[in-house]
């Protein structure tokens, strides 16, 4: 299609009326926000190409460059794709996928006096990355603006609610990492952006930002094993100090309740970086081999947990080879809090053959079958100036991290072609650049059900079939909800412990009660008779907009609706079931009750009273 220079005029739609785009160049002498800009012998014109993305309606492609003209001057940074968004209530919704140690949930309703600058680098220790999309939306659409970048930028994001005129407005700024000269005659080429307006939600902001990452920018989302969608048992619930008598104890109870997957947890290794076993584990590899044939003679699968890229400063591999540490500008270690760690190089040499080694271990000698790949510093890092990683640029450490999973991932496969790759971006909006690195992803510590719900609808969006964990059933709320998880497609999980809680662990009691078995037994028959996490999710409802908060699944012919409350004690009242054909009558089931309703609906009226307190699945099949 042949592009044409023009500014970004203004695209309306009933819900948002952006404003026209505005690009400025933030220098040491001007802001410069008007252009060509001329004064006190500096010049600097702007040129745009805006192209409208054949058969996406409402995406356009951004690319954007300035031109010096008069004397030098000094670049500090730039701005694009500034919009505004006239607030039609009280409330306006948003995607905001950044990440800090405050872990907010990824979609957050923006009021009066809201403001967030959303980073994608490092925000605090440990915390950094996410997606490079934001989106607001209303209840007839919304407009999302965005990078369409082959790696993570470090941009910021921002968002705020402007008090003075009722409007919400967001941009792309990017800070030089340092400031610029700019002769005569020189060009600063800036990111390329996107502008998307659209109907819905978040997810249509999110599928047609990864279908267009995938088409032209080398993503390659991997396929996940159907060995991936299993039910997950995690021996997390013994905590750190747990022994192998306990795991070992647990696990005919834990294949009679039907889960498939065991995930050996974080206190086997000496310490981060020195990964061979402790003193807990006085026969080495061979009390490890001894755990997966136990857990493979009961036909499950097993899963080691690791956190790469951290190393204690008093381990054998930092005092061997100091070689892989990050350094930063300051030359110092990059500290990783939560593990006491420093980080080690995520594009260094030797990190790679350290890294190799250790696969070979964790998938060969002790013969485990996939990994659970933990921490919320995975999702970025600072710029790495070690000369030995022999980087041009140090911001291609944090750029470039997600190289270093694509080659665990397909050096794994070398040793297990099956096996099963999570990363657990610990309450991070995950770096999009990790998910193409996986094969099962995961509510990553949620801190609410509906933090389980949000992740799943954003992961269903950037890659459908990708598996989607739905974490320990424990972190849900009151720490039973499996309805959130099935009902939305997710793979379910516990970290129940079994005949007693491990004494020397102060978290939980996580110890399988009656009561909690028979919640387990109930569940996982749903589970495994419907197999939703394998189903396609539906993106038929507006987050923040319909009432109750509802998902959609289609499997085997049916149509799996799944409504949630939150902050009510019940709901009384008419819902919508949208998607049926009018031409059509179905037959309804309340599938998840324990005893079931069964009723007609007309796919020309889908609208039914119904009464229900925190949930209420319905699976429909047409009738022929």
């Amino acid at each position: 299609m042949k592009k044409s220079l023009y500014i970004i005029a203004a695209v309306l739609l009933a819900a948002c009326a952006p404003k026209a785009d505005t690009a400025r160049l933030i220098c040491a002498e001007a802001d410069m926000q008007s252009f060509p800009y001329s004064e006190n012998g500096l010049r600097v014109s702007k040129h745009q190409t805006v192209t409208p993305v054949k058969g996406v309606e409402g995406l356009e492609i951004v690319e954007t460059y300035f031109v010096n003209e008069g004397k030098p001057v000094t670049v500090k940074g730039y701005e694009l794709c500034r919009t505004e968004v006239e607030a039609q209530d009280s409330v306006v919704w948003s995607l905001q996928p950044s990440s800090t140690n405050a872990r907010l949930d990824w979609v957050l309703p923006v009021t009066e006096g809201f403001e967030k600058e959303n980073y994608l680098g490092m925000n605090n220790s440990d915390y950094g990355g996410g997606i490079p999309v934001v989106d607001l939306w209303q209840r007839d659409g919304g407009v999302a603006i965005g990078l369409f970048e082959p790696v993570l930028r470090m941009i910021s994001m921002p968002v705020a609610w402007k008090r003075y005129d009722n409007k919400v407005s967001m941009a792309l700024h990017y800070n030089l990492p340092e400031p610029k000269e700019l002769a005569t005659g020189d060009t600063l080429r800036c990111f390329k952006a996107f502008r998307y307006t659209h109907k819905g939600d978040y997810f249509t902001a999110l599928r047609t930002f990864s279908e267009y990452m995938q088409a032209n920018e080398g993503v390659e989302m991997k396929p996940s094993e159907p060995e991936a969608f299993e039910p997950v048992w995690c021996a997390w619930g013994y905590g750190r100090p747990f022994k192998m008598n306990m795991v070992l104890g647990t696990l005919d109870k834990v294949a009679e309740l039907g889960f498939t997957w065991v995930d050996v947890d974080d206190g086997y290794q000496i310490a981060e970086g020195d990964w061979n076993t402790n003193e807990l584990f006085p026969g080495g590899d061979k009390d490890m081999r001894h755990i997966t044939d136990e857990i493979h003679k009961r036909g499950m699968k097993a899963k080691l947990w690791w956190a790469p890229l951290a190393a204690d400063p008093d381990t054998k591999l930092v005092k061997e080879h100091p070689e892989m540490l990050l350094l930063t500008d300051e030359w110092a270690h990059e500290y990783i809090t939560w593990w006491d760690s420093w980080y080690l190089s995520p594009i260094n040499p030797a990190t790679d053959a350290y890294t190799k080694d250790l696969l070979k271990m964790f998938l060969q000698t002790w013969n485990f079958d996939g990994l659970k790949i933990d921490g919320q510093h995975l999702n970025c890092c600072l710029p790495d100036y070690n000369e030995h990683t022999g980087l041009d640029n140090a911001w291609e450490a944090p750029e470039k991290m997600y190289t270093y999973y694509e080659k665990v991932y397909n050096e794994a496969r070398q040793y297990k072609p099956n096996a099963v790759i999570q990363i657990c971006p610990c309450g991070c909006a995950v770096n999009y650049w990790i998910v193409p690195q996986i094969n099962q992803a995961v509510a990553s510590d949620p801190m609410s059900s509906r933090q389980v719900r949000m992740k799943r609808k954003a992961y269903a969006a950037m890659a459908p079939g990708l598996a989607y964990y739905g974490d320990h059933i424990e972190l849900t709320d009151g720490g039973d909800d499996f309805a959130s998880q099935i009902g939305t497609g997710s793979v379910i999980g516990t970290k129940f412990t079994y005949p007693e809680d491990n004494p020397d662990w102060t978290e939980g009691p996580f110890k399988l009660t009656p009561e909690k078995e028979a919640l387990i037994r109930k569940w996982m028959k749903i589970y495994k008779e419907n197999n939703l996490a394998r189903g396609e999710y539906l993106n038929l409802y507006t987050w923040g907009y319909d009432y109750p908060e509802a998902h959609v699944i289609r499997q085997n012919d049916a149509l799996y609706y799944a409504f949630y409350i939150d902050d009510d004690p019940a709901f009384e009242g008419e819902i919508e079931l949208k998607g049926l054909d009018p031409a059509k009558t179905y037959t309804a089931i309340e599938y998840t009750a324990d005893e079931p309703r069964e009723f007609e609906v007309s796919g020309a009226n889908p609208k039914i009273e119904v009464e229900f307190t925190r949930n209420y699945l319905l699976k429909l099949s047409e009738n022929k």
